[in-house]
């Protein structure tokens, strides 16, 4: 989930990724895993590719460690090499969620007489200034998880600054990521009294990262009922004070069925 929204970000706010990562907004355009040709490609693996001069953008956001990720960075080095042998790359892994593991200190893959490097970037090393930048508002969603003791302290500033960025849709959509990757260091009830709630829910990637919990509570439904799960998971949007026709929209089940679980909700 919190890889799929950091994908989400570095395709809305490519610009601003480049310049943290780069050094300037290099125009970097989506390269289609197509051209990639072997299988299989990873779905939150992003490649980027500049289409001014000769350069790679290849990012892999972990949340957290994977044994695989040096081995992986070897491969998709070697195929964008095939592809394009005259072309440059520039691998960076980002981790996340803050771990011991020394499996995030990996910077290199290493077989017999061959040797891979590759970058990588442990956001909880990072110091928040980095990412409190309103000339990179693509950033914002990352400063909570950067090198703080008060996370909340930093969420409220860059809640300050998403306030003030002019177009609503960069808006609800700074608003949502961000309160998705809060998750993974604060609890829910802290995030929703610094973020506004009614626009975490107008957020594309939101709306989709609920869906998701939808559709994973109606698998986990097969065994206890399709029925029971749905009406678990419209319970749960309820708690949140997410309005009775949204729920009924969200979930398939009717205004009447939403409003007696919310009777529940209220006496419970």
């Amino acid at each position: 989930m919190y890889d799929n929204v950091c994908k989400f970000i570095t395709e809305e706010f490519t610009a601003d990724i480049a310049t943290w990562l780069l050094g300037s907004p290099v125009n970097l355009t989506l390269l289609s895993l197509s051209e990639l040709s072997l299988e299989p490609i990873r779905a939150d693996s992003l490649i980027l590719q500049d289409v001014d001069n000769n350069l790679v953008l290849h990012l892999e956001f972990q949340t957290d460690p994977d044994p695989a990720i040096p081995f992986r960075m070897a491969d998709y080095r070697l195929r964008v090499y095939r592809r394009f042998p005259q072309k440059r790359m520039r691998q960076i892994v980002i981790y996340l969620r803050k771990t011991g593991s020394q499996l995030v200190q990996q910077t290199s893959f290493v077989l017999e007489r061959t040797t891979h490097s590759f970058d990588v970037i442990r956001l909880w090393e990072r110091q928040p200034s980095e990412f409190l930048n309103p000339n990179c508002v693509g950033l914002l969603p990352f400063a909570v998880l950067s090198n703080t003791e008060n996370p909340q302290q930093i969420l409220n500033q860059a809640a300050q600054l998403i306030e003030e960025i002019p177009e609503r849709r960069v808006q609800i959509n700074l608003v949502g990521t961000a309160a998705i990757l809060a998750g993974l260091v604060l609890k829910e009830e802290v995030i929703k009294t610094i973020l506004r709630e009614e626009v975490m829910r107008e957020s594309v990637i939101y709306q989709e990262i609920l869906r998701t919990g939808f559709q994973r509570g109606r698998l986990e439904g097969r065994q206890e009922g399709i029925q029971q799960a749905t009406e678990k998971f419209a319970r749960t949007l309820l708690q949140r004070n997410m309005p009775v026709e949204e729920v009924a929209s969200l979930t398939g089940l009717t205004i009447e069925q939403v409003q007696s679980l919310q009777n529940f909700v209220d006496n419970n």
